[in-house]
Formats: C-alpha cells, structure tokens, sequence
C-alpha cells in the first residue's frame, strides 16, 4: 500500500504506521502540518483491511463539515493517497462513506449529548480527529463501545492543548496502563512541507499558539490573548481603498457595552477594522431598545467615510451578530436589514484566527476604533480556568473584541481568498 502513495514518508511516520497496528489506542499529537494526520490515516487504512466483519467502522469529528473537510477530501485526494482515492466514495451531507469496499459511519460529537449516538453500539475500528474536541464523556463511552476483543482498535490525532486537559492527564501521562501508544510530531517529521511553508506557518502563530501547534507542547493559556498585539504596527490612522465591505459585527448589550464593528479588505488585500459603533448604557446611564439600538446602527454606517473617495455610507454584504441575541436578530429582519445572521461563536477557534491574522500583519484597526483598541491591550486568560484544563479568556471588557472574531470568523470564506499566499489553514 505505501507504494501506491502520492508522497514521501518520514521515518517518523513509517514507524507510527507500523507500531500503530497492534495498538488499541494509538494517538499522534504534535505540531500543525507536521504529517500526523497522514500517517494516522495510512494507519486507518491498514487496520480496515485486517478489520474483522463484525462490528461497526466509525470516524469521529466535531461535526460532520470537519469529518469532510480534514479526512475525506484528503482520502479522496489521488496527489495524497495515489489510486487509493478512487475506492473512498462519499456524498457530501451523507453520514456515511465507502472506503476500500467497507462502510464506515461518519459521526459528529460536538457536545457530551453526541454519546448517545454510539450507545448500544459495538465498534471494530473507530478513528478520531481532533481529540481534544470531543467531549470526555464521548471518548469513554466510545472506550467502553470497543468490544470485538483484542481485534477492536481506536487510532486518533491531535494538537496539544492545555496540560491538565483530560486526555493528557488521563492517557497520555497514564499511556502504558490504558494501552495507549503515543508519538509526538514536529515539522520536521513532514518530508513533502516546503521550506517557505514553513517558515510561513512560524510566522504564523505566537505565543501560547506557537507553544502549541509549532512546537507542540502542552502548556497554560497564560497573559494576555493577543499578546503579539502591537500598537504601532497594527493601529493605522490612515486607509486604503476598500474593496470589499465584508460585515458589521455586533457584540449585543443592553447593561453591557453594545459593540459594532465595521470589517473590511483594502486594496492592499488584508483586513481593516474601519470604523466602530459602541454603547455603553452604565456611563450613558440609559438603555436602548432593540429599535433604538437598530436606528443607531443605520444612522452610524450611513456617516461612515469610504476611503480615498468622496463617498460616505456604507452597506455591508453581511450583519454578523451575536447568535445570544435573538430578539435583535428579529428587530434588523423587520427593519428590512439583508444579510443578517447569526456569528460563528466558536470562542478559541476565533481567537486562532485573529491571532493569525495580526501575526501576520493581515488584520489592521483604525485609530477610530478606540473601544476595541483599549479591550484588545488588555484581554487576558483566565488563569483560575486554565488550571480546571480550559482554555477561557476572562470574561470581561470584551465586548469589542467579542465583536472582532465574530466577524472575522464569520466571514472566512469571503476574505481567506484576498489573502492566499500568506494565511494558511493548517491541520
């Protein structure tokens, strides 16, 4: 089979694929497009060869969407798996796929209620993205599901998290008692990653995302969120021409801070924070309605300059807001606002992706927008939840920055393709 591969293998990979197939739990962990996932798959497939006919074959994702994007596109991809590809079939939505003749159930367990979905089950062969994503009560229900004897095997993968987070203290730590066998991947372990894609990926990330997914330790959250924040590089007083007004992004708040920030890609092709709406009703000492709040809103977009143009107004493709605020949500529909919808809320996977952004000089903020300038200096993890193994900032003075990786976040798919040769989405 290794033959028939469309790349190169490392010695690190070859020998995870070799000793993963009399593990019953194999995990690699380690650093972003460090080819664990590729090595972990070449395993998978392996071990649904020798497969017995009884019991079920399952892969395990947070959703469906990630199972699709971060397994099956690479297992259909004949530049990675060669004429492998041609015998994994699969209907986007469908939650199950044909791989090297078998059926293999597609499984999204995103909250600890997806357990349910594997009750009463009894499961040859399971593969698991993301490890740390999954809820423990899923993994130890999946654990107790692995019941075709010495024949079941679990074979999953990971970036490292925070150092008290479950599957480290439970497994990794405990490896030898729980029948795990685990292999910790750098960059250097991926022998078809170019140099420059490398030194990209570096540039990258910082901080605890850097200690994470570059060198790929398993350390707190600790200091400030955006620590590689720099007011002299990423505050402007002067931009570009905008060339697409991508959203306006709302944190709601009635005695919170109301925040609204207007998101842009300029003519130079990176991000602009453009220019910013709050209410703060405790120093205003009043409180809008919804109707007020929308009025306001309109009012403010309509004085918004256009840069390097004597135009002034301005219509966003898309009205991001707060997925809590559901009452508002309703108020702009009935105001006749168009593309209103409600934000990807998904906390850490927003924080990456500003982060990386202004890592790389892809995210830039108006001077103007002094609220969300004010919260990104000081927007700190919560230490007290990091020694419980999360991952949260502290839950105050946030409105802004809220605001700021709902729009971002949001709106990916629109503003990921202006900036093709310095982001990547790494896996």
């Amino acid at each position: 089979m290794l033959r028939d591969l469309g790349l190169p293998l490392s010695r690190a990979q070859i020998r995870s694929i070799v000793e993963a197939q009399a593990a019953p739990i194999a995990l690699w962990s380690g650093a972003v497009s460090s080819g664990k996932t590729i090595a972990s798959l070449i395993a998978f497939l392996l071990r649904l060869i020798a497969a017995p006919d009884h019991g079920l074959i399952v892969i395990i994702g947070r959703t469906l969407q990630t199972i699709e994007r971060n397994l099956i596109d690479p297992l259909q991809s004949r530049h990675l798996f060669g004429p492998l590809a041609q015998h994994v079939h699969h209907t986007t939505g469908s939650t199950t796929a044909t791989i090297l003749g078998r059926t293999v159930h597609l499984i999204g367990a995103s909250d600890s209620r997806a357990e349910g979905r594997i009750r009463g089950s009894t499961i040859a062969l399971a593969y698991v993205d993301e490890a740390t994503l999954v809820p423990y009560e899923f993994w130890m229900m999946l654990l107790s599901r692995l019941r075709v004897g010495d024949q079941s095997r679990l074979l999953a993968t990971t970036n490292p998290d925070g150092p008290f987070h479950w599957l480290r203290r439970e497994f990794i730590l405990r490896a030898p008692k729980v029948g795990l066998t685990h292999w910790h991947f750098t960059l250097d372990d991926n022998p078809s990653l170019a140099p420059s894609m490398v030194a990209r990926l570096k540039a990258q990330y910082t901080g605890l995302w850097y200690r994470r997914f570059i060198l790929g330790d398993w350390c707190l959250a600790a200091g400030a969120v955006y620590e590689m924040f720099d007011a002299e590089q990423h505050i402007v007083k002067t931009l570009p021409r905008i060339e697409r007004w991508l959203c306006d992004a709302i944190d709601y708040g009635t005695v919170n801070p109301y925040a609204d920030l207007l998101i842009g890609v300029g003519a130079d092709r990176r991000l602009y924070v453009v220019s910013e709406y709050r209410h703060d009703s405790r120093r205003a000492r009043r409180q809008l309605t919804d109707s007020e709040y929308s009025r306001a809103r309109r009012a403010w977009l309509a004085r918004v300059p256009q840069p390097e143009t004597t135009a002034v107004g301005v219509h966003p493709e898309w009205t991001v807001v707060d997925p809590s605020a559901s009452s508002y949500i309703e108020q702009l529909h009935r105001d006749g606002v168009s593309g209103v919808t409600a934000a990807d809320n998904s906390v850490l996977d927003g924080i990456r992706t500003v982060s990386s952004l202004f890592s790389t000089g892809d995210l830039l903020v108006h001077e103007s927008a002094q609220g969300l300038i004010d919260e990104l200096l000081g927007y700190s993890w919560d230490d007290g939840a990091a020694e419980r193994g999360e991952d949260k900032p502290i839950k105050e003075n946030d409105h802004s920055c809220d605001a700021l990786r709902y729009g971002v976040r949001t709106t990916e798919a629109l503003w990921r393709p202006y900036l093709p040769t310095r982001l990547e989405v790494a896996a």
